[in-house]
């Protein structure tokens, strides 16, 4: 418990200082490509913060253009680790409730983040919409269609909201697989441990054409659902 406090001790002036920086910067550059180096930067020194090693492996499967990538969510160090370690800029699609940090939440906003209202079925139709938007702008972004962090390590149900925004935007998915997370920092404890985490990228998944709107949604989650699970250490 000591080593949690100690971490946040550092890491919350860390967050605070970088966020007030990122949004300065970008009031100079639209690209976003300072915001992106910011939150590189601020995923690797958590991850320092904490004794981290992170691998990532699958870069091979990526191709040119914007993605979906859908990860699995074990702890709040997946978000460190995927800002760390991956090899293309991205925004995130995340919950309402971290936008509304104060600063944090107003850097993500300047970084391109798009929140998403679980409890407000048409406004989160309008976060796919933005979201649909900014993928056809050329961006990538990252989400976890579990919703929220697993308990104990195996998957939990999917939401459907990143599958329609797949569909929206007619790009290819990227499963992507996080190991070691949840052992860093156990679900329901106050407690860091340092370790390794390892990122695994999936091949592509694209829905084919023949299959009707009922249809794509759920084949879709299927075929995300078991290429992550394929290599989750259970």
């Amino acid at each position: 418990m000591f080593r949690a406090y100690l971490f946040l001790a550092a890491f919350i002036p860390l967050t605070f200082l970088l966020s007030v920086n990122a949004i300065i910067l970008t009031l100079f550059d639209t690209s976003g490509i300072v915001y992106a180096w910011h939150a590189r930067l601020w995923g690797r020194l958590g991850l320092a913060l904490n004794g981290i090693n992170v691998t990532l492996s699958g870069t091979e499967h990526l191709p040119d253009g914007p993605v979906i990538f859908m990860s699995n969510h074990q702890s709040n160090f997946d978000i460190l680790s995927l800002l760390a370690a991956m090899p293309r800029q991205f925004h995130w699609i995340a919950k309402k409730e971290l936008f509304e940090i104060p600063v944090f939440g107003h850097s993500m906003r300047r970084g391109g983040y798009i929140p998403l209202d679980r409890g407000d079925g048409r406004k989160a139709l309008q976060s796919l919409d933005e979201a649909a938007a900014t993928i056809h702008q050329g961006k990538s972004v990252v989400l976890f269609p579990e919703g929220t962090r697993t308990q104990d390590g195996n998957l939990l149900p999917f939401k459907r909201g990143g599958f329609i925004l797949a569909r929206k935007a007619d790009v290819p998915v990227i499963p992507v697989t996080i190991n070691g997370s949840g052992r860093i920092n156990p679900a329901g404890q106050i407690k860091l441990y340092s370790g390794d985490i390892h990122i695994t990228l999936h091949p592509p998944i694209i829905v084919p054409s023949e299959l009707r709107r009922s249809e794509a949604d759920t084949w879709l989650m299927e075929k995300v659902r078991m290429q992550i699970d394929s290599a989750l250490e259970h």
